[in-house]
């Protein structure tokens, strides 16, 4: 690492899991064939508008379509529309983008296509609730959710069982039409069934799936929509429908291929590497606890690597909100990792999430130095009782220890770093 500074070094190897999730460069390998009939691409997420940007630039034939992101990370596109919505609640933008697609679905014939760009947020981005429910109350169940703690998985078999159009329902709209699927995974496993919802491909969860996920975490739900889920007969299209026989998909990005691409940049800087894992799933403070756990064993013990080492990992942890602070599941880690190291000497880290937002802040995450705890004590702030309030992003933001890149129109979930260094 020679002289860079651990601070820069973390930086560096986030830039690193962000480049080789970059949309421009993930995209254009996996384009199909051009069909006889139209082309018409279709598109959800917080990389859809650079994903759609990257078709744009490797498309020769006629193409035309409609994809919807997140407010702000949008794209240049000349030939496919981009309309930017709210997330992670759904908005009325969002819905409306949603019916659009749809349409443009059910209008295709046998020799069309339908290109499909479906990245993480794509979930709430493609807002269009079922038959019966209306999207304030589809809003409620979503904020309810997401202050849970349930899982990603946990939360998209609900939104799929609220929705016209995910779970398979867009692709079986498609028919017969032929459907291809590039995605950006953001979710443990790259399940493409959970990724967004699953909007082009077979759901295999039920609607009694969905109804016990809302008992596990005591979630009370509108009339209109515990009629649907009681009592709705129209389940999701499951594997081996017809409708769906003529999809191909395709996964793009992963988190584990940024994972390697940060740990082939501490290799070059001398430092050892260790992949726990792409998809380590649990409450945000219970992660932070078992990862500073293994900081001190790298630390006292040389174990499972000699320092200098990095502990990197990726997936998607949750928070169980109990106070009225701000910060997302980043921000929680972090604070609790602050905690748990207690000024451990040696020992920085780093979590982000990929796509630029922590939760519903302006940043990407944060970083934790060693001296951390020092200067929060300086500065009269408590970490304990700051966690206790769920407040992570406002511990870092008044010590200015904040990530902040601005939208990065990829999205492959979170990206974790910890630095153990050398004691002399």
């Amino acid at each position: 690492m020679g002289e860079e500074q651990p601070t820069a070094f973390l930086r560096r190897l986030f830039d690193a899991a962000l480049a080789a999730a970059d949309p421009a460069k993930a995209v254009p390998a996996y384009l199909p064939a051009a069909p006889k009939g139209r082309t018409v691409v279709v598109g959800a997420g917080k990389a859809a508008a650079a994903m759609a940007k990257a078709v744009e630039q490797h498309w020769d034939g006629p193409l035309e379509g409609l994809v919807v992101t997140r407010y702000d990370h949008g794209a240049d596109c000349q030939r496919i529309e981009v309309i930017e919505a709210a997330h992670p609640v759904p908005d009325n933008a969002g819905q409306d983008a949603a019916r659009r697609i749809l349409t443009m679905a059910q209008d295709l014939g046998e020799d069309d296509l339908l290109l499909c760009l479906i990245s993480g947020g794509g979930s709430a981005l493609l807002a269009l609730p079922a038959d019966g429910i209306s999207l304030e109350e589809k809003q409620a169940v979503n904020r309810a959710l997401l202050k849970s703690g349930a899982a990603i998985d946990e939360m998209n078999c609900v939104r799929k069982h609220l929705s016209a159009i995910k779970g398979g329902r867009l692709a079986a709209a498609a028919a017969p039409a032929k459907v291809v699927n590039l995605m950006i995974s953001d979710v443990p496993g790259d399940d493409p069934a959970v990724i967004a919802s699953g909007p082009t491909v077979a759901d295999p969860t039920t609607f009694a799936d969905a109804r016990a996920i809302l008992e596990k975490y005591g979630i009370g739900t509108p009339p209109d929509v515990a009629k649907l889920l009681w009592n709705a007969a129209d389940e999701t299209p499951k594997p081996g429908d017809p409708r769906l026989a003529q999809i191909e998909t395709q996964i793009v990005a992963k988190p584990q291929a940024c994972l390697e691409a940060a740990a082939a940049v501490a290799r070059k800087a001398g430092i050892t590497p260790v992949i726990l894992g792409d998809s380590i799933e649990g409450e945000a403070r219970d992660v932070a606890q078992v990862m500073a756990g293994i900081a001190r064993q790298v630390a006292h013990y040389g174990q499972p690597a000699e320092a200098p080492c990095v502990l990197l990992s990726g997936g998607e942890t949750t928070v169980t909100v109990q106070g009225d602070g701000r910060g997302g599941r980043n921000a929680e880690f972090l604070l609790a990792l602050t905690v748990a190291l207690d000024g451990l000497a040696g020992v920085y880290g780093l979590a982000c999430d990929t796509d630029g937002i922590d939760g519903s802040e302006d940043n990407a995450g944060a970083i934790v130095t060693p001296d951390i705890l020092a200067r929060a004590a300086a500065a009269d702030i408590n970490a304990k009782a700051m966690l206790a309030n769920n407040d992570g992003y406002s511990f870092f933001a008044k010590l200015g220890s904040l990530v902040e890149t601005g939208p990065t129109r990829t999205n492959v979930n979170d990206f974790r770093a910890i630095l153990i260094q050398r004691i002399h």
